[in-house]
């Protein structure tokens, strides 16, 4: 019975640690500023920070951005389409293919790649 107490205690002791240990271990979540009204912009570093340019919600032409973005917001009701090549012209940075990404209505996001073209889709 001795035997039996001081696996459970072993086990329990080993369980709390790892529990505690983790909790320590843990990372914050990044701390985004999120606009509080309808906005759309890109921003040259991640996490919204950096200079913003402003996108333009009615205009469904294709767009370069000034500079290279990180990140972006869209808090309208339009989706935008983020190309990696100028022109909006799909692939990975200086490839060709059939990469873009989809900035969907209500998010935000840091992008996989720097983003150098847009096109709002709707």
């Amino acid at each position: 019975m001795a035997a039996l107490r001081t696996r459970t205690l072993t086990a329990t002791a080993a369980t709390g640690a790892a529990l505690l240990l983790g909790a320590a271990l843990a990372q914050p979540a990044a701390a985004v500023e999120l606009p509080h009204s309808a906005v759309a912009y890109f921003a040259t570093g991640s996490d919204l920070t950096g200079t913003r340019f402003a996108v333009d919600t009615a205009d469904s032409g294709c767009h370069d951005l000034p500079a290279a973005a990180a990140s972006a917001v869209d808090f309208t009701t339009a989706n935008i389409t983020v190309y990696f090549n100028a022109d909006c012209t799909t692939g990975r940075p200086g490839q060709p293919g059939d990469l873009s990404y989809a900035l969907g209505s209500l998010h935000w996001a840091n992008f996989p790649y720097p983003a150098v073209s847009y096109r709002v889709t709707g």
